[in-house]
């Protein structure tokens, strides 16, 4: 039996998070909220890999199941920050603009 010393900490899962996010960009022709196809199939392998090694993200508390299920949405933008915030994106700005 072989034992597994790897661990993912934040910092990896953001930068291979990020460079599936630039796959996505390029193939959006610089828009990076066009295409999602490299992000989804990065979060279905963390979510496969939690399945089968969860031991490999102790360090971390990411539910990659929430986050994909936000890219799998029309408008992953749009859904984050209505989730998060309660209202869209171009209200946020506005209300910021107002602010300043």
């Amino acid at each position: 039996m072989t034992t597994n010393t790897f661990k993912y900490d934040k910092d990896s899962i953001f930068t291979e998070f990020n460079d599936a996010k630039a796959k996505d960009t390029k193939l959006g022709k610089g828009d990076d909220n066009k295409v999602h196809t490299n992000r989804i199939k990065f979060l279905r392998d963390m979510i496969d890999l939690e399945a089968k090694m969860p031991e490999v993200f102790s360090y971390v508390n990411i539910n990659f199941k929430n986050l994909l299920n936000v890219y799998l949405t029309q408008d992953p933008r749009l859904t984050f920050y209505m989730k998060v915030f309660g209202k869209g994106p171009d209200q946020m700005m506005a209300e910021q603009a107002y602010d300043d």
